[in-house]
């Protein structure tokens, strides 16, 4: 492969719609011809997917990712002046959705092997007006979430998983999703079960949350006009649910493929940079393949020159963002966080990658360093 020829894609949505093109159009054209475009049939039978893969006992899916965060907030009734601990690296929804609700992100830094949030920083945190955890399982693997339960078990909160990049993963065995409260994931397209929109889903094995959620998905509704809670039009798109259920039929598959790329990325780059790191007791589902790397610009625009697309996630910790001013963080007071958030690089990641094909990558990151 030369750089002259060479173009790789970096999430390659479009070879994932080809490889299963007529169960695609099919599912699609069903939908189409039925004509039941919200909370159709292909709904419950994803639901049914998605908890019988998790082990939780309620799958509930709806709009977003950024939706599945809110609806958990709103279910577990997040008050204006409280409290809920996660971490400043991650996509920005994690804290926005806490705030939007006017309640109070309060930061913790991360570790510098595993970029997810430090249980050991966590307790200090803690005060009278915190009610609630949100973890991040960040690039695909989860956190130390035992740690994190006992730590919400002793001072009585709730924990709801971020899992938007980490649907597929295992954590001592279970799967992401099943290991806490509540937890939430995004269909976002470039995440490793996408659809080709926007859709997220939240999860519970508690009883009440589950149809609290329901309802709240749908504008607070008990039963048709009457509402119980002010709520939210939240619903996943029937479209987007019969396209999940042809993608769940092959994820075992893609999460293999997920794992060989990251392998290989892994065995060409070991010794050259700071490559990912997997605690002892996680799977990965690779999300993303972020290395670490002084002279991140020049480095992504070789790359980019080689016909090598990268991705920064994220340049900026949530704690130094505009938006976040009024919390009165500063320059830091998360230096891993910021640490990381200087020198993280994200390379291609998708199934579809050929050895060779991160062989070329690797020997040209080689070469840039």
């Amino acid at each position: 492969m030369n750089n002259t020829t060479t173009t790789i894609d970096f999430a390659n949505l479009s070879l994932a719609y080809q490889e299963h093109k007529a169960d695609f159009d099919a599912a699609i054209g069903e939908v189409l011809s039925n004509s039941n475009y919200i909370m159709g049939e292909p709904i419950s039978v994803l639901e049914r997917k998605l908890g019988n893969f998790t082990g939780a006992k309620y799958a509930i899916s709806c709009s977003s990712g950024t939706d599945a965060l809110l609806l958990a907030l709103m279910a577990m009734d997040i008050q204006p002046g409280d409290e809920v601990i996660t971490t400043p690296f991650t996509f920005i929804a994690t804290a926005e959705t806490i705030a939007f609700l006017k309640a109070k992100p309060v930061f913790v830094d991360i570790e510098e092997t595993s970029y997810n949030i430090n249980p050991a920083k966590i307790e200090e945190k803690i005060t009278s007006r915190t009610k609630a955890i949100m973890p991040v399982s960040i690039f695909g693997q989860t956190a130390d979430m035992d740690t994190v339960n006992a730590i919400a078990e002793k001072h009585n909160l709730i924990v709801i998983e971020d899992a938007a990049q980490s649907f597929g993963a295992t954590y001592k065995g279970k799967r992401s999703c099943n290991l806490s409260t509540f937890a939430c994931t995004s269909f976002f397209p470039a995440k490793p079960l996408g659809c080709f929109g926007d859709g997220g889903a939240i999860f519970t094995s508690d009883e009440k949350f589950a149809e609290k959620i329901k309802s709240l998905r749908l504008h607070g509704q008990t039963q048709r006009y009457h509402h119980k809670y002010i709520g939210m039009g939240g619903r996943m798109d029937t479209i987007q649910a019969a396209i999940l259920n042809v993608k769940m039929d092959h994820y075992d598959k893609d999460i293999a493929n997920r794992q060989r790329v990251a392998e290989e990325y892994s065995k060409q780059l070991s010794g050259s940079v700071i490559t990912p790191m997997l605690l002892e007791t996680n799977t990965s589902v690779w999300a993303q393949y972020s290395i670490r790397v002084e002279n991140r610009e020049m480095i992504a625009k070789e790359l980019k020159e080689a016909g090598i697309p990268t991705a920064i996630h994220y340049p900026k910790p949530l704690h130094l963002q505009e938006c976040f001013e009024y919390l009165e963080y500063a320059k830091g007071d998360f230096p891993i966080a910021e640490k990381v958030s200087n020198e993280i690089l994200s390379l291609p990641m998708n199934p579809y990658l050929k050895n060779e094909e991160i062989e070329y990558i690797s020997n040209q990151l080689k070469t840039a360093l």
